[in-house]
């Protein structure tokens, strides 16, 4: 990781007019609990790319895809934008660059770098980033404690979606860094000590949803996403949905009888991107000396026949389905189910594909201002997966969370359940 400190010309001197040192508060103090939440969610991040060099961090292998750099940064221009800016008088901005930089798809923001050329912008360097990311955090610290109690629940809202937008790049920085080694002819490794979770033996049970009317979205006390709501009802027919995730041993199988080599499974969009991609097996599988391996963050490692299957598109998931002679369920059926704790490895294994498309539910509207495209913009041609995977990090998953790719999109750690109906 680059030192926390840098010789670098745009660093910036901590600005004398923002007052005295901040001045340590009670345990209790919701100050306190804020201060010691942001400092932990930031460290996170920078524990993540601690195990990659400066190299390793500019890569972006894809326009899906963003350089670890650029994930840091990011984090840090949001809280700079919409926290620090508007609501601590004495902050200066840390670079006036960083704002068309590090910008992903804030429109109201301003204007942006390509997206695809995130990966060619060497500098500013990882030094810099770092200065940047102690600039802010210092700042940050400082609002915590200088913030008016009449402006202190603004500042806390504004700060908790700051948390659990960087817990979201957390993420994608190891999904994206993946991708990229996952390019090299050397297979490096992420973590050579890295283990995949350890998911329940594999089974075949299924529990039924009877039919009737659901309550699905978020509701209660603690935070969400504005896609998670209103919470409403929904009406669900009698549904069978797997206890447990499909393993690699069952797509192994799926492999055997032909499955990527059958048109009458695949949607039509679904085998012409299956052709144009060349796709034979689930993304990192690789054949070696006659065995299936997979590229991982621990490196290449043999496929485990009981594990969960991962690295599958949405299209590739619906085509199994077909191929078992069952559906993949519906988002309300899946949260239906996981509310009553009827699901095996619902969560920090992999996403699970639903059959669902992004869309908001009813009642939703955005909030007012760039914030407000933080979902709903993109509530279109899009699939939901539910639970969450072992990238997501600890206290990000929750029943309700709507996670939403591409449908041929695979370089997440997205695998599925099935469901039937009976009759």
């Amino acid at each position: 990781m680059p030192p926390a400190t840098s010789s670098s010309v745009l660093r910036r001197p901590r600005d004398e007019a923002d007052g005295p040192p901040i001045q340590a508060a009670a345990p209790d103090d919701p100050r306190t609990v804020w201060r010691d939440a942001f400092r932990a969610v930031r460290a996170e991040t920078e524990r993540r790319a601690g195990l990659l060099s400066a190299e390793d961090q500019v890569v972006q292998s894809m326009p899906d895809a963003s350089p670890t750099k650029w994930h840091r940064a990011h984090t840090t221009w949001f809280l700079e934008q919409f926290l620090l800016a508007p609501r601590l008088a004495s902050y200066r901005v840390f670079d006036e660059r960083f704002a068309y930089l590090f910008n992903s798809y804030y429109v109201a923001a301003g204007p942006r770098h390509a997206r695809p050329r995130r990966g060619l912008l060497t500098r500013p360097d990882c030094d810099d980033v770092t200065a940047f990311r102690a600039h802010v955090d210092e700042a940050v610290e400082r609002l915590l404690a200088v913030a008016k109690d009449a402006d202190w629940s603004e500042v806390a809202r504004i700060l908790e979606i700051g948390l659990h937008h960087e817990q979201q790049h957390q993420e994608l920085l190891l999904t994206d860094i993946l991708h990229a080694f996952a390019q090299s002819p050397v297979a490096p490794a992420y973590d050579p000590d890295w283990r995949p979770p350890r998911a329940r033996p594999a089974t075949s049970a299924v529990v039924d949803l009877p039919s009737g009317t659901h309550t699905i979205g978020f509701e209660g006390n603690g935070y969400c996403f504005d896609n998670e709501g209103p919470a409403h009802q929904v009406y669900l027919q009698p549904v069978r949905i797997g206890r447990g995730l499909v393993t690699n041993g069952q797509w192994l199988e799926f492999m055997a009888d032909r499955g990527y080599a059958t048109p009458s499974l695949w949607l039509s969009d679904g085998w012409t991107t299956l052709e144009a991609e060349g796709w034979t097996a689930p993304g990192y599988w690789r054949e070696v000396d006659g065995a299936w391996m997979s590229f991982t963050l621990g490196g290449l490692r043999p496929v485990d026949p009981d594990a969960p299957v991962a690295h599958v598109s949405y299209y590739e998931a619906d085509a199994f389905a077909r191929w078992a002679g069952k559906h993949l369920p519906t988002e309300a059926e899946w949260e239906v189910a996981a509310r009553a704790n009827l699901l095996e490895d619902a969560f920090g294994i992999v996403w699970q594909w639903t059959r669902s498309a992004y869309a908001p539910y009813p009642g939703f509207r955005a909030a007012d201002g760039a914030l407000g495209e933080y979902n709903g913009k993109f509530m279109i041609n899009q699939m939901v997966l539910r639970g969450s995977s072992h990238a997501t990090p600890s206290g990000h998953a929750r029943t309700s969370y709507r996670n939403f790719f591409y449908p041929p999109a695979r370089w997440q750690f997205s695998g599925l359940r099935l469901s039937d109906y009976p009759g």
